[in-house]
């Protein structure tokens, strides 16, 4: 029991990430320090923008700088122990104030006399699969690299026991358990195959989220499939004299999607959700921290309505969301502007990461405050971005005198009807 428990316990002496693990499976004290020679109480932790080291005081007390490069990588980059403590500490908030936490984190780092450094900000699949494996429900994990003395056992293990075949003319089979521990046996050559297997995600690693998936778009489609089929088992068939007129009449009788429009979910985003609907079709800008702007600080989803004559002389509806999280692969399709700060973390879970791309097929929009400079990396994307700006809000005058902004909406209204014209919406559809 001894000689296990030691077995355990010295891989984590020397790995930040395995001594984090076993610290939340045994409940004990993980503190923040400036020190690795301080002696703090659990209660006694300070901020992880002052903070250097993480210290752990069970069963052994050790000490991680909180700049140490861990085996969970991120785009073939290994994450730093702060920005892997910092996405547990975050487990149960949604993405959008995961990542307002992980900017304003940063600007702490940065600001004078704190510990430096930055914060890695994880993207949604890496951070779930993460939390799985620090919270034990998950033994395996496609991010982090196997500790060098596992990797060596296991070849050590595979070409002696390949060895011992050779010599014998059999097939050598393996242990497929822990050590000391009876176990199924296998060949070697399939454990290298099963080692070499890329780990997908299961029921409950796909499942699993932070907001619940709404299906009540697939009931409505439906209902509108199987009246049809109703329909037609119900009409007769008659022959129509043209094939042309049917061809018309159905087009029309089809519904058009509606576009879609993406903001960012920057906590320094002057248009967000709680303000995007009335500058839109009110032409009128309203901070999205006001109190006039009412519920949709907290709505997810918003619609607005907009005649734009080239494309339909009917309204068309907007679907505005500020993440693409519940994305289906045809919705980008349907995606006509981004609205952005000039932050490209806000693209990592796009269909098109980088800017350059993202941008020649979907128009970009920037709003900033009139007078202010543009950022050089909004100037460097090119004619993709549509750059504007409005009036710097006034706390005394409200929204008198801020008739420039109806000005402003419309430029983004006519940039927005004539990209999507250029990409095929047109009156008979996209």
């Amino acid at each position: 029991m001894n000689g296990q428990a030691m077995e355990m316990t010295e891989p984590a002496q020397s790995d930040p990430l395995l001594r984090l693990r076993q610290a939340i499976a045994s409940d004990g004290p993980i503190i923040p320090t400036k020190s690795a020679d301080a002696t703090p109480t659990p209660d006694s932790g300070i901020s992880l923008a002052d903070a250097t080291q993480l210290l752990f005081t069970e069963p052994t007390r050790q000490a991680f700088s909180l700049d140490t490069p861990t085996r969970f990588k991120s785009s073939d980059k290994p994450v730093d122990l702060r920005s892997i403590y910092f996405a547990w500490q975050k487990k149960d908030v949604a993405i959008p104030d995961y990542i307002a936490s992980a900017q304003k984190l940063n600007e702490e780092l940065s600001a004078q006399g704190a510990a430096g450094g930055n914060v890695h900000n994880l993207v949604f699949v890496e951070r779930l699969d993460l939390i799985t494996w620090l919270e034990g429900a998950s033994e395996e994990s496609e991010y982090i690299q196997p500790l060098a003395s596992d990797s060596a056992e296991a070849a050590q293990a595979a070409g002696s026991t390949l060895s011992a075949s050779e010599a014998t003319g059999g097939i050598a089979t393996i242990s497929s358990g822990p050590a000391g521990r009876p176990g199924r046996s296998i060949d070697p050559r399939l454990a290298e195959t099963y080692r070499l297997e890329r780990r997908m995600g299961d029921r409950n690693t796909l499942l699993r989220g932070i907001r619940p998936t709404d299906f009540s778009h697939v009931r409505k489609s439906a209902q509108v499939f199987l009246g049809r089929n109703r329909s037609k088992q119900s009409e007769p068939v008659v022959p129509h004299p043209s094939s042309q007129t049917a061809v018309v009449q159905s087009k029309k009788a089809g519904r058009r999607p509606d576009p879609i429009i993406l903001l960012s979910p920057s906590a320094s985003s002057l248009l967000r959700m709680g303000n995007i609907k009335s500058f839109l079709e009110s032409g009128l800008y309203i901070p999205p921290d006001s109190a006039s702007t009412g519920s949709s600080n907290t709505a997810n989803i918003l619609h607005v309505s907009r005649v734009l004559p080239s494309i339909d002389s009917r309204p068309l509806r907007f679907i505005l969301v500020d993440t693409p999280e519940q994305f289906k692969p045809d919705y980008w399709q349907r995606v006509v502007a981004v609205f952005t700060t000039g932050q490209t973390w806000q693209f990592k879970s796009y269909k098109w990461q980088h800017p350059t791309d993202l941008f020649r097929n979907v128009l970009g929009i920037y709003v900033g405050w009139r007078g202010d400079d543009l950022p050089n990396l909004v100037k460097g994307w090119g004619r993709g971005v549509l750059c504007t700006s409005v009036d710097k809000w006034n706390n005394n005058s409200g929204v008198q005198g801020r008739w420039r902004d109806r000005e402003v909406v419309e430029g983004i209204w006519g940039s927005i009807e004539e990209g999507m014209r250029s990409r095929g919406w047109a009156r008979d559809g996209p």
